[in-house]
């Protein structure tokens, strides 16, 4: 009732609300239905496969039943649940606890998109809401686990029998994971559920951690982990293909002799296919310094290589150094830890200054304390992320000699908090500093072009002196021209004394002199909308323009006649002179006046 209510409001149209609820039924049973259906589908995907090597191999020992039964135990291996092999040349129990990396990610993946699409979020405004993030987590949870669970059942009697400690472990806390980041990544990635799982650290450790910006702080401590530890995976996986290639004629000839026939290689091939990743974590350890067990008391690390016991030969074994001190090529390998903390300390300086707009002032995000103290919390989640790959990728092989297997996980965790906390910090910090220099300098150089003008401008004034307000003054042209005013109309002397005409010349109040008039309307098309002239004045701006145009000759070598128009003001017309003068020997002032019909000149 509630969801018609919403769907009312938005007021969706009932064909296209018919639709909607034919498509999916929401609630609790479609993302419990959702979560089953990703288990069975990952169960099928696993038996789908051992049937068709069953099929194909030309020795098969067990009928389909035992196919299947192996397909389901496999199945949940790739949880990280632990195997019990049953059937042993001494009849004792061997345990199984290497876990697939690649086996792993294909039920996180099924479980995060099952989710994810029971959420059914709608693509616009007017579709219904999304189902509640807690529904379609405790559907899809409930529902993976009853299939898991199911699955457990069915192959406890088999030859490969699942640990139910860690069905009662590992299935729920993949299943519940998987499901959890699938409905986070469903309502948009929201940070306030990540900062409400901090509530169990105490007050004190967690404002001195984190402090007020916790969002930031844990952000960027989290992207530069997700950085550094993919180049160290990345690192290791370089290593693993060196040494591959190094020890090319024993792997060839391992995989040669561990099985006969297509079908049995195959297998061997999607074998070491899915344990690539695990060898990856194997040779980044490797790489840190703690090294990695290849079976109990015998460890592999740079500086000394334990002989290790006998083993059957499989291809990515034959990766393993050679027995004896290392070398210093063994001691290169520590170039892919320091690339890792390198990268770590670089994305720790991007989150410590603001991305500032081009112009803008820059700020620095985080006090040089503040980005130490930054870079070593994201030490510290490096060193908790790699821990637990290193536990997932290792796990006994059967007993005795073989109970250990791959890194130690506090070991290769506390190593990586070192090498991250080593290289990370003098990166981050001088970083920081040159980002922060060398933004504050363009910040400078820009404010000091906004302030000294655009040089381009300074070309398009007139020749002349420039005015401390960066006016452009043609006073040397003015004077030879004859000089102009704003005031009104004024006449001009000819070269035999008497006026030539009365012209005009008339300006915008606040334009440079020497300003043309397209100059003056490309600057006027700045101003408000508002006419700052009154009517009058543009009636006198007309007038003035239209007398212009008549005393413009018509012939360029025609001689200049004087307009036959009459003055814009009421003046009163003089008489013809009774005798013409000489001309003046001295140029009139500006203040000297016309001449009265007497002859004589009137004083200033």
């Amino acid at each position: 009732m509630e969801r018609v209510n919403l769907m009312t409001v938005h007021r969706t149209s009932p064909a296209a609300l018919l639709a909607r609820m034919r498509d999916r039924e929401p609630g609790l049973a479609a993302s419990f239905l959702a979560g089953a259906v990703a288990a069975g589908l990952g169960v099928a995907s696993f038996a789908a496969l051992l049937m068709v090597l069953w099929v194909s191999s030309p020795y098969p020992d067990s009928g389909p039943g035992g196919a299947l039964h192996t397909a389901a135990a496999l199945w949940l291996l790739a949880h990280g649940v632990e195997l019990v092999r049953t059937d042993t040349l001494s009849g004792a129990p061997m345990p199984v606890g290497v876990t697939p990396l690649l086996l792993l990610a294909l039920p996180v993946w099924r479980v995060y998109r099952a989710a994810r699409d029971a959420v059914d979020a709608p693509d616009d405004a007017d579709g219904p809401p999304p189902v509640p993030a807690r529904t379609v987590w405790t559907g899809v949870v409930l529902g993976y686990l009853g299939v898991g669970v199911a699955v457990a059942l069915y192959c406890s009697d088999g030859e490969l029998r699942p640990s139910w400690a860690g069905v009662a472990v590992c299935l729920p806390l993949v299943a519940a994971g998987s499901a959890a980041a699938g409905v986070w990544s469903a309502y948009g990635s929201p940070r306030e559920p990540v900062l409400r799982a901090l509530v169990v650290v105490p007050g004190p450790v967690r404002r001195l951690v984190f402090g007020a910006d916790a969002r930031a702080r844990l952000g960027t401590a989290v992207r530069a982990t997700g950085a550094a530890t993919a180049v160290l995976c990345g690192g290791g996986a370089l290593l693993l293909g060196v040494s591959l290639i190094w020890h090319g004629a024993a792997a060839r000839v391992s995989f040669l002799q561990l099985t006969e026939g297509w079908t049995g290689r195959c297998a061997v091939l999607m074998l070491g296919i899915a344990l690539i990743p695990n060898a990856a974590v194997w040779a980044a350890s490797y790489a840190l310094g703690p090294g990695f067990f290849l079976g109990a008391g015998h460890l592999v690390h740079p500086f000394a290589s334990h002989p290790a016991p006998m083993l059957p030969p499989f291809p990515l074994l034959a990766a393993v150094p050679d027995p004896g001190v290392g070398t210093p090529l063994n001691w290169a390998a520590g170039v892919v830890p320091a690339a890792a903390g390198v990268t770590a300390g670089w994305f720790v300086a991007r989150g410590a200054v603001d991305r500032a707009e081009p112009g803008a002032p820059v700020s620095a995000r985080w006090s040089v304390l503040r980005t130490a103290g930054v870079v070593l919390l994201t030490a510290v989640v490096c060193a908790a992320a790699f821990a637990l790959l290193a536990e997932l990728a290792g796990g006994p092989l059967g007993v005795a000699a073989l109970t250990r297997f791959g890194p130690v996980w506090w070991q290769a965790g506390g190593a990586v908090g070192m090498w991250t906390a080593a290289f990370a910090m003098p990166v981050a910090l001088v970083v920081r500093g040159w980002r922060v220099w060398g933004v504050r300098a363009r910040n400078r150089t820009a404010e000091g072009e906004r302030r000294t003008g655009n040089p381009a401008q300074a070309t398009d004034t007139l020749p002349g002196k420039e005015t401390a307000s960066g006016e452009a003054e043609g006073a040397g042209e003015e004077t030879a021209q004859g000089k102009e005013t704003t005031k009104g109309t004024k006449g001009t002397k000819g070269a035999n004394g008497r006026d030539s005409g009365k012209g005009e010349h008339s300006t915008r109040p606040g334009t440079a002199p020497g300003t043309t008039a397209a100059d003056a309307e490309e600057l006027y098309d700045f101003l408000p909308a508002d006419d700052p002239f009154p009517s009058d004045l543009d009636d006198d701006l007309a007038r003035v323009s239209h007398r212009s145009a008549l005393r413009e000759p018509a012939d360029a070598h025609a001689p200049t006649e004087a307009p036959t128009e009459a003055p814009t003001s009421p003046v009163t017309p003089e008489p013809p002179p009774a005798e013409p003068r000489p001309p003046l020997t001295d140029p009139p002032s500006d203040t000297q006046e016309p001449p009265d019909t007497t002859g004589v000149t009137p004083g200033p």
